[in-house]
């Protein structure tokens, strides 16, 4: 399957990926998590785990942005069965919107209910600083706006309806437990509430663009996963998502900062231990 193609994926696609990983696996997962860029951490904490190369599993693409390590992990947290991603696609590595979203879709069949997300984004709030985690509240999906959308052509009811519900796509119950959660282990002081907009990448924005996009009520920046979460919630699963603000957006004219990926990966293995303590507490309560 071509990476730059709109092709669509079967349903007995997903199924043979699914079906694959079952035969090697006894762990049933009913949470399944994503890790976005250096947070992959969070799978080597999971107890009796088995791994899976993405080169391994059929019809998986492969990760190929630095701070993705490309392993399907399965195993156990907080007494929760998981399959967790280290690394995750993106729509800017030349794979279809299809191909970014078939792991979402592939959880489903494996029987997984809740799924949370992880992202490093950049800071448009000029209240948010680098290093503070925010509760995704909702999302502006850009590229969705121009058509770019993971449920575009055929539906298959057996994943979902047609026409899914978007304006309730991050668990409200999820949301109030993580800052129940936070409160206690006494990260509230560097935990924010927004909304998440995901751009096509991979350049950073320009300063009209960030400019655009407060005004249009994001409080982050990212090139990432809103796809999954729409294909998430098209197959029934609860929501939660989590940004680590790894860097303010550039938006003013003569600034003398420069985003880069380099920056974000520093911040976000200084702030890994908090993000991962907040998912595992998290899990424990669900």
């Amino acid at each position: 399957m071509s990476s730059t193609s709109e092709s669509r994926y079967t349903y007995e696609q997903y199924k043979e990926t699914a079906d694959w990983l079952l035969e090697r696996t006894q762990h049933m997962p009913k949470v399944a998590i994503i890790c976005g860029s250096g947070l992959g951490g969070l799978a080597d904490l999971l107890e009796n785990s088995v791994a899976f190369p993405y080169k391994d599993i059929p019809h998986f693409p492969q990760s190929t942005v630095p701070g993705h390590a490309g392993n399907l992990v399965f195993g156990e947290l907080q007494g929760k069965t998981c399959v967790c991603m280290q690394g995750r696609f993106h729509y800017y590595e030349g794979y279809s919107i299809a191909m970014v979203t078939y792991p979402v879709r592939v959880s489903t069949l494996l029987g997984v209910e809740t799924l949370i997300v992880t992202n490093a984004a950049g800071g448009l709030n000029p209240k948010f600083n680098v290093g503070d985690i925010m509760l995704i509240r909702d999302h502006i999906n850009m590229p969705g706006l121009a058509g770019i959308n993971p449920l575009r052509g055929h539906n298959d009811d057996r994943f979902g309806v047609r026409f899914p519900c978007m304006s309730d796509a991050y668990d409200a119950d999820l949301g109030r437990l993580a800052r129940e959660v936070a409160e206690e282990q006494g990260c509230s002081s560097f935990l924010q509430q927004g909304v998440y907009c995901n751009v096509g990448g991979p350049a950073f924005e320009t300063v009209a663009e960030s400019k655009i996009l407060l005004s249009l009520g994001a409080d982050a920046v990212g090139m990432s996963t809103v796809p999954e979460v729409i294909v998430a919630r098209h197959c029934g699963l609860r929501v939660f998502g989590l940004s680590l603000i790894t860097n303010r957006v550039v938006s003013e004219y003569g600034s003398q900062d420069r985003a880069n990926h380099e920056e974000v990966l520093e911040i976000t293995q200084r702030r890994t231990q908090d993000l991962q303590k907040l998912i595992i507490n998290l899990l424990a309560r669900i």
